[in-house]
């Protein structure tokens, strides 16, 4: 978790809570989505492990074997309740093909991830927007351009760090590393 670079369309416009969505402190936000690539990975995990609750077993947490008879308080509850509803490709960002990914934005990932910068073209670019602006490292805290670009060119930083006892965005913490 922390401040991770997508790769999206040129034109790609993150989706905002529409200014009539039930939840007022929500309007005009950004909407959290997870990265694109995962949505059909763990909506075959969800099927694959429903479909192993319907026949009585499901994953196990104890570390002996990887599928164990589910637990009696579960059983007559739904699979949703045990792991959740399936996933939603809505909950998820479009997964583009590589050759639309021409423009990078940096997210902050401690949710799902919205993005706290425009697409920009080049890692450059958006090192320089993200240190002009003041962008969040973590908390109230910024970065410089040398920090940000790292992190522009390398795809994640964590939110925080502890060096030398003291605690610090992972993007200027990283960039004191190399």
């Amino acid at each position: 978790m922390g401040r991770e670079v997508r790769r999206v369309p040129a034109n790609w416009q993150h989706p905002k809570y529409p200014e009539d969505h039930y939840k007022p402190h929500l309007r005009g936000r950004y909407v959290p989505l997870h990265d694109g690539g995962g949505y059909a990975a763990r909506a075959a995990e969800w099927d694959e492990e429903f479909a192993k609750w319907r026949a009585g077993i499901c994953r196990s947490y104890s570390g002996d074997s990887q599928w164990e008879p589910i637990d009696p308080k579960y059983l007559g509850r739904r699979y949703s309740e045990y792991d959740g509803p399936r996933p939603s490709p809505d909950d998820y960002m479009p997964d583009w093909p590589d050759e639309q990914r021409t423009h990078l934005m940096m997210y902050e990932d401690t949710s799902e991830g919205t993005p706290i910068s425009p697409a920009f073209a080049t890692p450059e670019e958006l090192a320089r927007w993200l240190a002009d602006n003041g962008a969040s490292a973590f908390a109230r805290d910024t970065a410089s351009y040398e920090a940000w670009l790292r992190v522009c060119r390398g795809g994640f930083a964590p939110s925080m760090i502890i060096k030398d006892g003291r605690m610090q965005s992972g993007v200027e913490g990283l960039s004191d590393a190399q």
